[in-house]
Formats: C-alpha cells, structure tokens, sequence
C-alpha cells in the first residue's frame, strides 16, 4: 500500500501551495468514513449513515487538517513563533505542528474549561500556555491584539489557511463516496469547519467531481448557540467544550453556507448530545468527543426531515480520549469494583 503523503501533497493542485513552501505535516487526514447502522436504523426510509472520523488526525482532531496549512504557510514567511486562542483542540495542534516547525507556541485558553486531555497535548508538545481569567472569547479577541502588534502569526481559524487545509475533508468525502451527500451534519463552535466543508464541496463541485451539492446541517449545543438564535451568548454553558463559544467569528461565512445549501442550523440540549454520544460508544465502536456527538444529536432530532434514501455524513470531529472526565461520568457501563481476587467471584459476577 502506498504511504499516504498528508493532506498538502494529496491535494497539493488544490490547495494555495508552492514547491517553495516547507510543508510541515504529520500524516493528517485519509480519515475513515464509517458506516453506522444503528443511527441508520432509527431513521429508517433506506437512508445511509456514515461519520467522518477525524478524531483520527494525528492529535486527534480535524484542526490538524487546517494547521498543517497554517503552520507550513508562517514556515513559508519566515514566521518564528504563532499564537492562538483555544478550547483545546486547537490549541494542541498549533503546539504540535509548530513545534515540528521549530517554532515557538503560545496557546492563550480560558483557565478551568480546556477538557484534560487536550490540556495535557499542548504541555506535552512544549507549547507555553496562558491561561485566563475569561472565556474562550476573550482570550480569541486578546491573541488578535497580540498578533497585530508582536511578531507572532496567529493561526486560528480566522487565517485563512486553516479553512484552506480543512476543505479537504470535503474532497476525502467525495472521493470516498463517489459523490456528495445529502446532508453533511457538523458541529458548529466558531464555525470555521462548516464554512471549509461547503468550500471544498463547491470546488470539486465545479470542477465535475461531484454532481450535487449537500444541505449543510450546523449543530450548536443549546447553551451555546449564537448561530442558531442569530446573538451573541456572552457566558456560553455546554459540557461540550469543544463548542463552547458564544460569538464565532465565521459567523457570515457559515450563514453564507447555509442559505447557498439550503441547510438549517438548529440546536441540541446537553442530554441529547450525551445521548448520541453513548449510542455511538456503545453501539458502533466509535468513541467521540462531546461536541463531535452533537452531529448525530442533531440528525437524530430532525430524523423525520431526512428525504427517504439518502446518504447522510455526520462528521465527528474529535477523539473521545480528548475528554475522559466526561465518558467516565457519562456511560451505562457495568463496573464492578473492589472483587475477591478468584475464579469463583469473577465467574459469579459475569452471570455463570
């Protein structure tokens, strides 16, 4: 089998790249696309359900996608050091990335709300970490005042090479599946995802690699949905981090995605989204982030909307190890503790 090269050189004709751009990668994307029937199941009417995993990413999670572009593109410009603000996911794949570039890392994150796996990335991967009195917000518009006035590239998704690298899950779906979906299903948290995927749907869309184009379905968790109610939430509440933000700054460019697919934001409580989570641990194998369920949530909500035959992709945008606080509190596992260590008591307990 032949080595998967990264995402810059798989889709390098694509992509606003040069053979003077040092390309900084780790292996990102070629993510697997995977079936899931019990989802498929409750919405019956021969529709197909896949998620794209790209809690698989090498930091486990589709911001790898966009910060390999980030990344490279500040090698590019002689870029020393970069900064962003971040929940987590962000936060750990700037640290990488720069750090195999040989850059400096400064990762600004609101003190007490960054899940501990992804805290433990951004140490791990030598980034120095700020943590503020404040929510990720505040840290976004602090990082934006740093990168305008120090030498520092900012590389969250207002760069625009982040979107740049992220359209490219855009291109693995097509490619995989021979066309575009009907629905593509997406978390949304500062919105930079779902305005890359419609980004490269439309590209190979024009290009003739696909001759439709989806409905682009955003998520949002209800304490936490400045899309979906069309404000701005200045103390955003959800247990999932990941989404956690109250004012995102891609905020035209996803409502742009959404009346040009035709597609709805819409909302999902916290018990939906644990909901979905659990399904997907539990019935598929598939151990997701918080905030990457809210995708599945929100298709399952609006089951009876999806057209009779459709294929639909819900994407998961993170790796369940990202948050183990939240699946050690939130599971319908049996976990039988404190046992006699024998033969007899274990045999007894497993029902023989």
């Amino acid at each position: 089998m032949q080595d998967w090269p990264g995402l810059i050189e798989a889709y390098r004709t694509w992509l606003p790249v040069s053979n003077s751009t040092p390309v900084v990668t780790l292996r990102e994307g070629a993510t697997p696309l995977i079936p899931v029937p019990s989802i498929a199941e409750r919405i019956g009417k021969g529709v197909k359900v896949y998620v794209k995993y790209d809690g698989l990413n090498p930091t486990g999670s589709f911001k790898d996608r966009g910060m390999t572009m980030a990344i490279s593109k500040a090698k590019e410009a002689g870029c020393e050091a970069v900064i962003c603000a971040s929940t987590g996911n962000t936060s750990a794949a700037a640290a990488a990335y720069a750090r195999r570039a040989g850059m400096r890392a400064f990762v600004l994150i609101p003190d007490g709300y960054v899940a501990q796996g992804k805290l433990a990335q951004a140490l791990v991967y030598g980034a120095e970490v700020l943590a503020i009195r404040g929510n990720f917000d505040k840290a976004l518009d602090i990082v934006r005042e740093v990168s305008d006035q120090y030498p520092v590239t900012l590389v969250n998704s207002v760069n625009p090479y982040r979107l740049q690298g992220q359209k490219t899950a855009a291109f693995e779906l097509i490619d995989a599946l021979g066309e575009a979906p009907d629905w593509l299903c997406i978390p949304m948290g500062n919105a930079g995802n779902i305005t890359a995927y419609w980004m490269g749907f439309q590209e190979y869309h024009q290009a003739g690699r696909s001759r439709t184009l989806p409905r682009m379905m955003g998520f949002q968790a209800s304490g936490s949905a400045p899309l979906v109610n069309e404000t701005t939430v200045t103390d955003p509440e959800t247990i999932a981090t990941a989404i956690r933000i109250g004012n995102p700054v891609n905020r035209e460019k996803a409502i742009a995605a959404r009346a040009a697919s035709n597609g709805a934001f819409l909302d999902v409580t916290d018990e939906e989204i644990i909901q979905a989570y659990k399904l997907l641990g539990g019935h598929e194998g598939v151990f997701c982030e918080p905030a990457s369920a809210a995708s599945v949530a929100g298709l399952l909500k609006r089951k009876d909307e999806v057209p009779a035959g459709a294929t639909v992709v819900c994407v998961l945008t993170g790796n369940g190890l990202k948050d183990p606080d939240c699946a050690i509190n939130n599971n319908d596992a049996a976990f039988h503790t404190d046992l006699e260590p024998d033969l007899g008591t274990v045999a007894r307990v497993m029902g023989f």
